[in-house]
């Protein structure tokens, strides 16, 4: 098996790195009297469509016997109250805390007494689809949640006979199972937006007094991916995608973006069925560092409702919807208000019937990284050589956020903002993942690209055009220009979005670019005690740049 369930008795002592005390009050919990098990996915979709709070439409699950539902199953419906996207603030990590005045140790231990006078439901998922990187993982939600558990077990793989046999083969590792205790209900005066605590180098995570699924998703894919970080594969949250081309060859491409940034449009797109393609998923991967394949994490997709009217073919694929409205259609069914009407960040647990090309397992090698950004001083595709470049740009990916994130009131969504390598959800050093990736672009000779689907020139960079700057690529008929004076740079022009390096005022924006860059870098050398610091090389490859630029400007 993957992960460590069970141990021997001599094993069980405080000399075992797999426990700590946070490991310890969490998987205790999961063995109370008040703590029932759901083994079965038709298990909790019962739960879930009798639970008060669910609205059962009349939408038929596609192909719900083969997911292992019910005939009969419908689409479900659960709306959290007013926080409808991920909240940053709340999130704790024990292995980089520096703030010696709060105890979460008493913090924890209360909240999981407190929790003891109401039922729980626990059941078990595996996260990793392949043999090759499989971990257990626990879970444990209050009674009232059935909806939250029926979604876990969704966008995860339950254990069924089939997976229970993959398990059995699959690789060993020296880690614990995952385990993940929330009490959406908790409240505490000096957590008034709640309280995720991560106890990351012991795969154990609590989850206090948030509703919104997304919480539970991340704080599970948090755990897993540093879990893959210490067993040799980079950490992925992007989407990957598999081209197969006239001569029989294939292109492997990752394309890495906050939610909102294209990401899954990009991973998903058909590109008008030109080629046969394979995904393997939109949002969560790790690739090897030994050969480069790559492994999907999850099995469904959590996507954005705000795509798909009511008369759209995908609603077909949906499983659970979060924070939508509904509403009765002229035949007396009730159906799905989307489209982010009645709230920002609509949610939906969709199949993998939504792909039917879709993969758990890529042996190939990645041929391309792309970086998607927001920054409008970078035309629509630019082109990084070497690894320092694709590793620095990478480590300070400049993006804009959505309404996937519950931001402080006083935080505009538009500004700029730095997320290194499109994952804010990183447990581990900074620095690691930027020599992760660093590797993976020397090792096995991938190519690194930046794709701006802002804007440039004040122009929008539609998805069409991201496309098609993407299948030249893949067809090897792009054809790259200088970057003005930029060395390692280089655009692919697209008529109407042409840079104008003769343009002084353009000139200075790309400068001021690079100095938000650099300046984000050495902030990171003394934050938390540098835990995120990055490589001299970084700096200095930045550094680089600006100084091309300021003589360039004289």
């Amino acid at each position: 098996m993957s992960s460590i369930s069970q141990f021997r008795v001599e094993d069980i002592n405080q000399q075992n790195p797999i426990f700590s005390d946070f490991r310890v009050m969490v998987e205790t919990a999961f063995y109370g009297n008040h703590v029932k098990k759901v083994s079965t996915l038709e298990e909790a979709y019962v739960l879930a469509k009798d639970a008060p709070g669910t609205i059962v439409t009349d939408l038929p699950v596609y192909q719900p016997e083969e997911l292992g539902l019910p005939s009969d199953a419908k689409i479900l419906v659960d709306n959290c109250g007013g926080i409808v996207g991920r909240t940053s603030a709340a999130r704790r990590f024990i292995n980089q805390q520096t703030e010696t005045s709060t105890n979460y140790g008493v913090i924890l231990r209360e909240a999981l007494f407190q929790a003891e006078k109401k039922a729980f439901y626990r059941s078990r998922v595996v996260v990793g689809l392949d043999e090759d990187f499989m971990i257990n993982g626990h879970v444990m939600v209050p009674e009232g949640y059935e909806q939250m558990l029926y979604s876990y077990l969704l966008n995860f793989q339950v254990v069924n006979e089939e997976y229970q046999n993959k398990y059995q083969q699959s690789k060993p590792y020296a880690e614990g199972d995952i385990f993940l205790f929330a009490d959406p209900d908790w409240s505490h005066p000096d957590f008034p937006l709640g309280l995720a605590l991560f106890d990351p180098d012991h795969n154990v995570a609590a989850i206090l007094g948030l509703r919104y699924f997304g919480e539970f998703k991340k704080a599970t894919l948090t755990l897993a991916w540093t879990i893959a970080h210490r067993n040799n594969f980079v950490s992925c949250h992007g989407g990957m995608k598999q081209f197969e081309l006239e001569d029989k060859s294939h292109y492997t491409m990752a394309a890495f973006g906050l939610s909102g940034s294209g990401k899954s449009t990009i991973t998903l797109a058909n590109h008008q069925h030109k080629y046969p393609i394979k995904v393997l998923h939109d949002d969560a991967f790790v690739i090897s560092k030994k050969d480069g394949s790559s492994i999907a994490l999850e099995p469904a997709y959590f996507d954005k409702t705000q795509d798909y009217p009511m008369a759209s073919q995908d609603i077909q694929y949906f499983l659970t919807a979060q924070n939508v409205g509904v509403t009765m259609d002229n035949n007396n069914r009730k159906v799905l208000v989307t489209e982010d009407i009645r709230n920002g960040n609509g949610r939906t647990v969709k199949s993998r019937f939504a792909t039917p090309n879709r993969v758990n397992h890529l042996s190939e090698k990645i041929d391309a990284i792309f970086w998607i950004m927001k920054d409008d001083s970078l035309p629509p595709l630019v082109k990084l050589e070497g690894d320092v470049l694709p590793a620095v740009f990478g480590a300070t990916l400049a993006t804009k956020r959505s309404t996937a994130e519950n931001l402080d009131p006083n935080v505009k969504i538009d500004n700029l903002v730095i997320e290194p390598f499109a994952n804010p959800f990183r447990a581990y050093p900074l620095g690691e993942d930027y020599l992760s990736f660093k590797t993976l672009f020397s090792t096995h000779d991938i190519d690194c690209y930046i794709l701006n689907t802002g804007f440039y020139n004040d122009k929008k960079v539609t998805a069409k055009i991201t496309l098609s700057l993407i299948e030249k690529i893949i067809e090897n008929q792009a054809s790259f220009e200088p970057m003005g004076p930029l060395a390692g740079l280089s655009y692919l022009p697209v008529a109407g979005y042409e840079p104008d390096f003769n343009d002084k005022k353009y000139m200075e924006l790309l400068k001021v670019r690079m100095e938000t860059r650099l300046n984000f870098i050495r902030e990171k050398e003394t934050i938390n005690h540098g835990f995120d610091s990055l490589p001299t090389e970084a700096s200095l490859a930045m550094t680089r740049l600006i100084k091309t630029l300021e003589k360039y400007l004289r």
